[in-house]
């Protein structure tokens, strides 16, 4: 098996991507919750664009990263880890379900359903970690689930952002990536 090599035009990308999923939360608006302080921001919209023009692994990297950065810089510290491991889990599920259909494929349909399959991963681990985190302060399953549930609406919000946001721009940012990759990269093929 040939291992490919990562280019400079390849970590340019990834820290871009990861610097505009660090701005895209960096604008926010917070949310009351029952658990934790969720806030509607951009940077899960940046993180699907990252996976879907980049791939799994930089793309996931890059979103993982730019929520790391956000997160040590504003008291959230301890939630670092979480989220790049979210980011990764949210970023297979995306690219899945981009791969469950014919991949020279590129239609509005499958960028639809591919966000709705990273919108509905990053609600479950949402929910999953708010459970938990209730949990660990002392409540019950039952009242930490209801909790956590009643916490979601702010992701929600920023599920259908991403769903609208990456509809839109994906083409556009696909296109800049792609000429990127063709003007910095010798044999560039985007397979």
């Amino acid at each position: 098996m040939e291992k490919k090599k990562i280019s400079t035009a390849d970590i340019v990308l990834t820290g871009l991507f990861a610097t505009l999923t660090f701005v895209g939360t960096m604008i926010r608006i917070p949310m009351p919750a029952a658990v934790g302080a969720p806030f509607i921001h951009l940077g899960n919209s940046v993180l699907l664009l990252a996976v879907l023009t980049l791939g799994f692994r930089k793309g996931s990297l890059a979103g993982g990263l730019g929520f790391a950065i956000f997160d040590v810089m504003n008291g959230f510290a301890a939630e670092a880890p979480y989220f790049i491991v979210e980011s990764f889990v949210v970023g297979g599920v995306a690219t899945l379900t981009y791969m469950a259909f014919n991949k020279k494929d590129d239609h509005i349909y499958k960028i639809i359903l591919v966000a709705v399959s990273a919108v509905i991963t990053k609600l479950a681990m949402t929910f999953l970690k708010s459970t938990a985190i209730a949990m660990f302060a002392g409540a019950s399953l039952k009242p930490a689930a209801v909790a956590a549930f009643l916490s979601l609406p702010a992701s929600l919000v920023n599920g259908i952002s991403t769903l609208v946001i990456v509809t839109v721009v994906y083409y556009p940012v696909k296109q800049i990536v792609t000429s990127f990759y063709k003007r910095t990269t010798p044999n560039f093929n985007q397979n």
